[in-house]
């Protein structure tokens, strides 16, 4: 597993999960906690740059329905006192119609399962859709 995904389940289990659970609309992660919990480097900044790296992207927001309101820290960004607050986007309402939407479809999928089964299968159905197309004695 690579460093970065390693940071990432570990934020995730570690601050994301509980604040959710707490129902907290904001919460910060400390780069420098990350770096001790993880024991990622001696030398503290070494451990920093992919720690910084990896709270800030794409992957780690989208996957944990989070948006980055603020970084402190010094400009550079990258040292063990930057601090990130995220907010979640959405709610636990949204998420739960979100999950119905997931239900709705797949119940939708299998919904000709049997009609298609007794047409002897999908793909034997479109071959004779596709043969009778032009219906009897009409030309290609």
């Amino acid at each position: 597993m690579k460093d970065a995904d390693r940071i990432r389940m570990h934020t995730k289990e570690r601050y994301v999960i509980p604040a959710r659970a707490r129902k907290e609309d904001r919460f910060s992660i400390r780069v420098g906690d990350v770096v001790r919990d993880l024991k990622l480097s001696g030398h503290a900044l070494a451990g920093c740059s992919p720690v910084c790296s990896a709270l800030k992207t794409r992957e780690f927001l989208q996957g944990n329905s989070l948006r980055l309101v603020d970084m402190s820290g010094p400009p550079s960004g990258q040292s063990t006192t930057v601090t990130y607050t995220y907010e979640f986007i959405g709610t636990q309402k949204d998420a739960d119609k979100g999950a119905d939407r997931q239900d709705a479809w797949n119940r939708l999928r299998g919904a000709l399962k049997d009609v298609f089964a007794e047409l002897g299968g999908g793909e034997n159905y479109l071959r004779n859709e596709r043969a009778n197309f032009y219906g009897p004695g009409k030309d290609q």
